[in-house]
């Protein structure tokens, strides 16, 4: 689709039905899943954090006082938004290759949620941010994640099988809980009282994920040892999700009121503002851990326990950026690097494996439609 002009917002509902098509989404089988704008109330009326605290939330940008601001604020607004159509276009192949009806349903479920938060950041950009909002929300929908052209490289890799779906659902979506939970304390009304019903959502999304892996685990018909690589490819890319350590425009962010700590409304700590995302990375590496821990309680003794990756390995942004660690974090030659991440992330061999796994109905324990949770 070449850019055209969006008046109003439903110019640009109708380039989000034409990019549906475009991406091979069959929008009968999302059945009567209502795509709309969902503000919760607001739960609390004040700027919470930084220069602004105390403040009332800003209930449009003309009451933001810096253009500084505002312009970061459509920054964050725009690679959220981003995030959630290139997952679909990550996932969607895989609706021809269900496992059961119930996954079928489950992955049309995730991707009409990821569908309705693009459409919401959408709805933002398009609202409130005159007509360079307008061009952004359209360019949201013109980015390929097969094309590489998402803007965070998580997004732009691919989803080959159910394997790969689980495991991103578990680990990169997760990343997204964060995300969403930080921009919850915003202080510009509409994108805090946006998170509140996204984050309900995105809670499903994280439930399908865990509770995926744990069926293959059960099943007993993927080794471990293949399921390991691909919690090194994914949980990897994830720890690049949170940016750049000692990041400056993370620090704005907090400063400006525009984005809070993962537990901003718990934590009694001042923040340290200059360590804003490695704080939060350190959190999700937290919780990843004690997930895989959970998900060993199901491994069989004749079947290696799955690990978490190191936040040093193959990591593309932050200090560790474009350093050589193994997977348990120790240093190596750089001329064997690109042979080791080969062999400790998914392989041929793998997809091969899994390819005739997957060709019967064993390879994960079923689950019955009335199981879904709501």
């Amino acid at each position: 689709m070449a850019l055209t002009k969006i008046t109003n917002f439903d110019d640009w509902v109708d380039l989000f039905k034409v990019w549906q098509t475009d991406i091979g989404v069959d929008v009968k089988e999302l059945k009567d899943y209502k795509f709309d704008v969902k503000l919760a109330d607001p739960d609390v009326a004040e700027v919470e954090f930084g220069h602004y605290r105390g403040q009332s939330k800003w209930p449009t940008v003309m009451h933001i006082p810096d253009q500084r601001i505002r312009d970061a604020l459509q920054n964050l607004i725009i690679y959220q938004g981003d995030t959630e159509f290139a997952s679909v276009e990550q996932q969607r192949a895989l609706l021809k290759c269900a496992p059961s009806d119930y996954d079928l349903l489950s992955i049309y479920r995730v991707m009409a949620e990821e569908m309705r938060h693009g459409w919401q950041m959408s709805y933002l950009l398009v609202t409130h941010f005159g007509d360079e909002g307008k061009r952004e929300a359209e360019k949201l929908l013109q980015r390929r994640a097969d094309e590489h052209e998402r803007l965070l490289g998580s997004f732009n890799e691919a989803v080959e099988n159910w394997l790969d779906f689980f495991a991103y659902t578990e680990f990169i979506d997760r990343d997204g809980k964060y995300q969403l939970q930080m921009l919850s304390t915003s202080g510009f009304a509409p994108l805090s009282r946006s998170m509140k019903p996204m984050l309900k959502e995105e809670s499903y999304h994280l439930g399908t994920g865990n509770s995926g892996l744990q069926r293959i685990i059960k099943a007993g018909k993927i080794p471990t040892a293949i399921m390991q690589r691909y919690f090194n490819k994914w949980v990897s890319t994830a720890f690049d999700l949170f940016g750049s350590d000692h990041s400056s425009s993370a620090q704005w962010a907090y400063t400006w009121g525009l984005k809070g700590r993962f537990d901003e409304r718990t934590n009694p700590q001042p923040p340290e503002v200059g360590k804003l995302n490695e704080a939060a990375r350190e959190l999700y590496r937290q919780e990843v851990q004690g997930l895989i821990d959970r998900l060993n309680n199901h491994v069989g003794e004749d079947q290696p326990k799955l690990t978490i990756p190191s936040v040093k390995f193959n990591r593309r942004i932050g200090i560790y950026k474009g350093q050589t660690f193994t997977v348990d974090g120790e240093p190596m030659e750089r001329a064997n690097f690109k042979e080791y991440v080969a062999s400790v992330t998914p392989t041929d061999a793998d997809r091969e494996f899994l390819r005739v796994v997957f060709k019967e109905n064993d390879w994960i324990e079923h689950r019955k439609i009335d199981h879904m949770v709501n």
